[in-house]
């Protein structure tokens, strides 16, 4: 079935109705993946945007009362005590690099404040052992500035912490204090910054300040992908021939 008064009927458009009814969702669902990247590009460079922001403001010390801490997300935090490394946990990742490794996460014991997990930074594979990695163990007072974190950060994909073997494949914030024998505390860590640790491990600094974004390439392609649809659409119909009764 062919709508043959259509006004473009006259030049060769003749469009079919079932054709028709199947190409309207998908150009429509091509225009909306479109429109959704350009939404998510909006979104990223807030968030960017609000990153930078924080990250080049001065640090300042770590607040003793949790609940003063919920508007200082991705601010620079000083904190000071001491590191108790026989309560290590060991976070699968990867370092920016791409290589595969550890992040080390320590609880800091303060004086007249709750203990904090700190991110002190990546290791490789074979410095997962703090044996290996013995001058970074760091004994007595220290001072560490690093990024107010909270969030989960958990894929689609990863699988359930193995909490009884002490690896960790997202940040259950909770489930870590616990593990680490920590009293209840607010649910965020600090990731330590750049400052070198002795013996190079863990390497600090991981935080990632800029979040990739790759929307706007996502939007041009959608888009670029339902005008493709739509022109194919009409020059399938401008070769179907007429059919007469």
């Amino acid at each position: 079935m062919s709508f043959d008064r259509s006004p473009l009927a006259g030049l060769g458009f003749r469009p079919q109705l079932w054709p028709t009814v199947i190409a309207i969702p998908v150009f429509l669902t091509l225009l909306g993946l479109g429109t959704w990247q350009v939404f998510r590009l909006a979104e990223k460079e807030a968030v960017n945007a609000f990153r930078s922001e924080r990250a080049a403001a001065p640090p300042v010390d770590l607040a003793a009362n949790p609940a003063e801490l919920a508007p200082l997300e991705f601010r620079r935090l000083r904190a000071r005590g001491q590191f108790d490394h026989g309560r290590e946990l060991y976070v699968y990742g990867r370092s920016q690099r791409g290589n595969e490794g550890y992040y080390i996460l320590t609880p800091l014991r303060r004086d007249g404040a709750p203990p904090v997990l700190i991110n002190r930074g990546w290791v490789p594979r074979d410095r997962k052992d703090p044996a290996r990695r013995a001058e970074g163990q760091v004994a007595g007072p220290v001072e560490v500035v690093g990024f107010l974190r909270s969030d989960a950060r958990r894929g689609w994909l990863m699988p359930e912490n193995d909490v009884a073997s002490n690896h960790w494949f997202w940040f259950d914030l909770p489930a870590m204090s616990r593990a680490a024998g920590l009293p209840a505390t607010a649910p965020f860590y600090l990731e330590a910054d750049t400052a070198p640790n002795p013996g190079g491990f863990p390497i600090g600094g991981q935080t990632q300040i800029q979040l990739p974004s790759n929307h706007l390439q996502y939007a041009i392609t959608w888009y670029v992908l339902a005008v493709s649809f739509a022109v194919i659409y009409v020059l399938w119909h401008r070769r179907r021939p007429v059919k007469t009764p």
